[in-house]
């Protein structure tokens, strides 16, 4: 597998536990798809498993089909996103009430 692949699935799990740092701390998911699915579910934990295994599936399809430069655009994305939920947590944890 190329650097991409990987960096993407690094990615992917890094954003399921900061996912999961704001459920436990009753922050609302912002993503609309996921949010749905923790609502469908038969737990968030679960679901929030499944989705993670589809966006494994998707970037695994979009590197086979050498769609390089969509996946390291999308990593970018992920890499900046993981980084506001980390600062949002640090933030949280500074004033409790203001997530």
């Amino acid at each position: 597998m190329t650097q991409l692949i990987w960096q993407y699935s690094y990615l992917q799990v890094l954003d399921f536990l900061t996912t999961i740092a704001f459920l436990v701390n009753g922050v609302r998911e912002g993503n609309p798809v996921v949010r749905l699915a923790l609502a469908l579910g038969p737990n968030p934990l679960e679901s929030l498993l499944a989705i993670k295994v589809l966006a494994l599936m998707l970037g695994i399809y979009c590197w086979r089909l050498g769609r390089q430069q969509l996946l390291a655009r999308i990593n970018l994305l992920f890499a900046l996103v993981i980084a506001w939920n980390l600062v949002a947590l640090i933030l949280g944890s500074l004033h409790p009430h203001s997530v």
